[in-house]
């Protein structure tokens, strides 16, 4: 939740360095976090205390706010919690500060209600509940409305499905269209379970109508985080309404997602493609992916190009070998020579899991001999990333793949001028080992290994006798 505790609050902070003075909140934090509820309820009271040392200011701004953003599921916390919020008119500075607490008695109000409804006739949760849930979505602080939404899932189920057509989509709808971008995005993060949990008859009308002008109007909302929620849910609408309603009403905010200027929104849409694979297959989205991969794969931010990369294999399964090759395999080349190491990691990870879903035969004619070109770069980095990706490939390529053509690749490379290509020379060819035939073992990799023991590099050495070791050569 946005505006969190402020300095010095949050988890394991008993054990950090700074203020002595922040050292009772941080152990009363990490005991409000504890799974006994004995010893949360135990810190609870020991609340006025803390606010004491803490003193009115920052009881305030420090102390409140991380009460409001931690959630509390048990009843009796609740209410220890209640009960000694209200006495602590004195500890925020006095009536003057006292609205200072009022979000948080709101808060748990909700939380109360979330509790209290799922125990409650229909005729007992209208005359005692919704009142207060009511003016919960409502209320003026936008803490009180996002807690409404964040808990929105909890309550549909709490109340029943007459109560939900009756009073939760019309508040689900003003919290769609909130003032504040955090209740939006909440909201929005809501709408699958909200859409999966509406009564089966009907279901499609009530969408159709009262959710999905809603949700148009967020696909181009001003914030990028209430965008990206909305596309983290919004493909796993297409399953409930089906391939008609996808292609005419979904797929137009699909596509434009897609090409959204926040690579958040275009990763969370991607990374739910199976969704609609599922309804209406990708070939649908093809034409508008491709451009919206490409930029990603080609980001300056490298946690978005890691984030592609990851699911590549997802998206080579639904688009099939023959657009693979066609339009993202120099993607996943290029990605074997990126400057940030965790990239190259993640893309020869990345070469494994396709070979294993396009098999051996597309792997020798299409990815082995890319990498083993690799081997004669002239920047070390790649040569090494050369020997990385037959790490990986080997045991997915087999044997026969593996000694004829990656094999004599790594003994060449034995003879590097760099002492770093030479050790991991040495760590493939144990990696390689097992799946090599005893001759090939025996008459070619053990006289290379035996000549990288007595490599002047100690490092080279050192891998080298190990190889030797694991691999029963001495």
């Amino acid at each position: 939740m946005a505006g969190a505790a402020g300095p010095g609050i949050g988890p394991g902070a008993a054990g950090g360095d700074g203020d002595d003075s922040l050292y009772p909140i941080a152990v009363l934090i990490d005991e409000l976090r504890n799974e006994d509820v004995q010893l949360r309820l135990n810190s609870i009271k020991k609340l006025s205390t803390i606010a004491l040392a803490l003193g009115v200011e920052r009881t305030r701004t420090e102390l409140l706010p991380f009460l409001t953003d931690t959630i509390y599921d048990e009843d009796e916390v609740l209410l220890a919690l209640a009960e000694q919020l209200g006495n602590f008119t004195g500890l925020v500075g006095g009536p003057d500060f006292a609205h200072c607490l009022l979000d948080s008695v709101r808060l748990l109000a909700v939380e109360a209600c979330v509790s209290i409804a799922q125990l409650l006739s229909q005729d007992d949760l209208e005359a005692l509940v919704m009142p207060t849930l009511r003016q919960a979505a409502e209320d003026k602080s936008w803490r009180v409305r996002y807690m409404v939404a964040d808990k929105f899932s909890e309550l549909q189920k709490a109340v029943g499905p007459k109560i939900t057509l009756s009073d939760l989509i019309p508040a689900f709808q003003n919290l769609l269209k909130d003032c504040e971008a955090e209740v939006r995005a909440a909201a929005a993060h809501k709408v699958k379970e909200l859409c999966e949990n509406l009564p089966i008859e009907g279901r499609e009308t009530i969408i159709m109508n009262q959710i999905l002008p809603y949700i148009k109007e967020l696909v181009s909302d001003t914030n990028q985080h209430v965008k990206s929620a909305l596309a983290s849910v919004i493909m796993g609408l297409s399953t409930i309404l089906g391939k008609e309603n996808t292609i005419e009403h979904l797929l137009p905010l699909f596509l434009a997602q897609l090409k959204d200027e926040c690579p958040e929104v275009r990763l969370n849409i991607i990374s739910n493609l199976d969704c609609v694979n599922e309804v209406i297959g990708i070939r649908q989205l093809s034409q508008s992916l491709l451009p919206a991969i490409v930029e990603l794969a080609e980001d300056a931010k490298w946690r978005v190009r890691l984030a592609i990369i990851e699911y590549m294999p997802l998206l080579a399964g639904q688009l099939g070998v023959e657009f693979f090759d066609e339009k993202l395999n120099s993607l996943c080349m290029a990605w074997l020579v990126d400057h940030v190491y965790a990239i190259r990691e993640a893309a020869t990870s990345n070469l494994m899991k396709l070979v294993q879903k396009f098999g051996t035969e597309w792997a020798q004619n299409t990815i082995v001999p890319k990498v083993l070109v690799m081997a004669n770069d002239p920047n070390y980095l790649h040569r090494m990333t050369t020997l990385f990706c037959i790490n990986a490939l080997s045991e997915a390529c087999g044997q026969e793949i593996t000694t004829k053509q990656m094999l004599p690749i790594v003994l060449k490379m034995a003879g590097d001028q760099v002492a770093n290509v030479r050790f991991n020379v040495a760590k493939s060819l144990q990696k390689i080992g097992p799946i090599l035939d005893t001759e090939a073992l025996q008459e070619e990799v053990k006289p290379v290994l035996q000549k990288l023991g007595q490599d002047e590099d100690m490092d080279v050495k050192y891998f080298a006798q190990e190889a030797i070791s694991v691999l029963a050569l001495a």
